[in-house]
């Protein structure tokens, strides 16, 4: 298993993992011919040096998972970074045999590598196996997230 930044070739195979859940479906597009906008958000994500967009690759060099790290730095904290991940996705084929942990524990790797005082993610409610999921890795309910969506 090979972590590396995503390139633009990338980007269908990501949106395709994207897409491919319950709530994915309702908020993504992906077709053969991918909209224009996914190429654009990639351009802004791989010029920005607080964003890295990973792909996890297999021996056989094909692209099996994805995550995003971004990097936030605050005054809080005496100026600390924290690292959000968001994003974390498997191809079904590979779900169930240890990958996702393998891409916390990288995540996790790289926030500490690039001096993050906390790794945070927000998860929607309506995924109660991710919840169970990440409270195992360790991480922590400790505030209440809130959105405005426009």
């Amino acid at each position: 298993m090979k972590f590396r930044k995503a390139k633009e070739a990338d980007v269908p195979v990501i949106v395709a993992m994207i897409e491919d859940d319950e709530l994915g479906k309702t908020r993504e597009n992906y077709t053969l011919s991918l909209a224009e906008c996914y190429f654009n958000a990639f351009k802004n994500i791989s010029t920005d040096v607080n964003q890295e967009l990973i792909v996890v690759e297999n021996e056989k060099l094909e692209v099996i998972g994805t995550l995003q790290l971004s990097f936030i730095q605050y005054l809080t904290y005496q100026g600390g970074i924290r690292a959000q991940i968001e994003g974390v996705r498997v191809q079904k084929k590979h779900r169930r045999l240890g990958l996702g942990k393998a891409i916390f524990e990288w995540a996790i790797q790289r926030a500490k590598e690039r001096n993050a005082h906390l790794l945070q993610l927000t998860t929607d409610k309506k995924r109660p196996d991710a919840i169970r999921f990440y409270k195992s890795l360790g991480f922590k309910a400790s505030h209440e997230g809130m959105k405005m969506h426009f």
